[in-house]
């Protein structure tokens, strides 16, 4: 069998869910199977070198590059339907994409979609105008009616892709995103430990927030909630770390927290290298999710494997992922979030049992499975 792989979204170099989805998932996949020959699509104008070595490591791996500037490749995709991915890469029986994007394929192929989230549907208005006129002209619906089949990496996100008229319950299949065994307790004695510390001005105890700063992140909730702790005297010698690059609509969000009285007691890391995550999440002592919505919720799983007792919305794929070992809440009230982050101040048998708990859920998920289950789903639509 051979099996093309969309890797576009690779290009920008950041570590996010998609990309963190794409590269372990990949990593996994070509150590379990040296029997199917891979093809990877490669495409931009300014073309980086691929860092992966992934077609130098593993010998049924090829990377087929091109320098065809992306606007103009995203509009023949759209306007003519042509050239052919599958095509273009020296023709495969089934064209893998990880992630939503630009694409035509030949009558022939079989396309197989992952599917993160639905947010630009969902949350439509936390997105920018230019972020939804993209995803307008992706035309998520179109793609998926193509697609022979369509990985959710959730529940709730397969729930999501069925409300999607025409698209058959026969085509989505649930195979879950797993977490890194990167990310893992550390020995307090670690000499990375101090050097993250260091490197990123933490304070000694605080609560962390781990993503992008974007409405959809409610991360105005969660900083007005440690404002409230702060005003109570509950919050103690704990500080508030938010750790992530800006998103859109991101000046409201900093404009507002700029204004609390607790400000100085909110710190901001900007981007924190995929290499430090680990460490970040370890120096933590609690860790907040208070997303409206998310496909599959990476940092609070890769929190809670790293023994951080978690704090996360009960809406959307929360519950599934990390709902037997988190203390949910509703994101839509403040005081529910307050009430939660005061029991864990307070409580330090519940801490342990929260982090004990939220350690066997993460070990749940783990990407040799979730490249095994890929792969039967590659063979599957080849079957069919």
């Amino acid at each position: 069998m051979k099996i093309g792989i969309d890797i576009r979204c690779l290009i920008g170099g950041n570590r996010t869910g998609v990309e963190e989805y794409t590269v372990e998932l990949l990593e996994h996949l070509f150590a379990t199977d040296r029997e199917n020959e891979y093809v990877l699509f490669w495409n931009a104008w300014k073309l980086p070198s691929c860092p992966f070595g992934w077609d130098r490591r593993f010998p049924n791996v090829r990377l087929v590059s091109f320098r065809i500037p992306n606007k103009l490749l995203n509009f023949c995709f759209w306007y003519f339907r042509f050239p052919h991915l599958d095509r273009l890469i020296g023709g495969v029986d089934v064209f893998f994409m990880p992630n939503l994007n630009f694409g035509a394929f030949s009558r022939s192929v079989r396309v197989v979609l992952t599917a993160h989230d639905l947010s630009f549907d969902r949350y439509a208005e936390t997105f920018s105008w230019k972020r939804r006129l993209w995803h307008l002209f992706v035309n998520f619906r179109r793609l998926a009616l193509r697609a022979d089949r369509i990985l959710a990496v959730s529940q709730s996100t397969r729930d999501d892709v069925l409300s999607v008229p025409g698209v058959s319950p026969k085509t989505v299949r649930v195979v879950e995103s797993g977490v890194s065994e990167r990310f893992r307790v550390m020995d307090r004695n670690d000499p990375i430990l101090p050097a993250v510390k260091h490197r990123y001005a933490l304070p000694y105890r605080f609560i962390l927030f781990v993503g992008t700063i974007e409405p959809r992140k409610n991360l105005l909730s969660l900083a007005r909630a440690f404002d409230a702790l702060v005003e109570t005297g509950e919050a103690l010698n704990y500080d508030l770390v938010i750790a992530g690059t800006h998103g859109w609509k991101y000046q409201d969000i900093l404009k507002n927290i700029d204004d609390l009285p607790s400000r100085s007691r909110i710190h901001f890391t900007g981007f924190v290298r995929d290499e430090d995550k680990p460490a970040l999440y370890n120096l933590a002592s609690i860790f907040v999710s208070p997303s409206f919505y998310e496909g599959f919720g990476f940092p609070s799983l890769e929190a809670a494997a790293c023994g951080v007792p978690v704090i996360a919305s009960h809406t959307s794929s929360f519950p599934e992922t990390v709902g037997a070992g988190a203390l949910l809440i509703d994101p839509l009230r403040l005081d529910d979030l307050f009430r939660a982050l005061r029991e864990l101040l307070r409580d330090a048998p519940l801490r342990d049992k929260l982090s004990q708990r939220g350690r066997v859920c993460a070990a749940s998920f783990r990407w040799k499975e979730t490249a095994q289950r890929t792969l039967k789903v590659f063979r599957e639509v080849i079957r069919r």
